[in-house]
């Protein structure tokens, strides 16, 4: 199996920066959620599980850092730019 060429894999990124910088932010803040809410004795004993939900917040951190949604990519959404309306050069004006 060979490898994809790089114009296919900068295709598959479908975050903007602001929507990775979003997804990154909401990862690392569950996840410290989930590593010190135990300790912190915010919660009653009987909702202390809730702290494991926590451990959810690895797929934003993973969907920021590749920025490549899954989900969006089912449902052809994208939030980059389409680069099909970019200008390209004219060849009639040259001879």
């Amino acid at each position: 199996m060979q490898p994809l060429p790089l114009h296919q894999v900068i295709l598959m990124c479908n975050l903007n920066i602001f929507g990775q910088i979003f997804r990154i932010l909401i990862g690392i803040i569950m996840i410290a959620a989930a590593w010190y809410g135990p300790q912190t004795q915010l919660l009653p004993l009987e909702l202390m599980n809730l702290w494991k939900l926590g451990w959810l917040g690895i797929i934003p951190l993973a969907t920021g850092v590749l920025a490549f949604c899954p989900v969006y990519a089912v449902f052809g959404i994208g939030h980059k730019p389409d680069n099909s309306n970019t200008h390209k050069p004219n060849d009639s004006h040259t001879k």
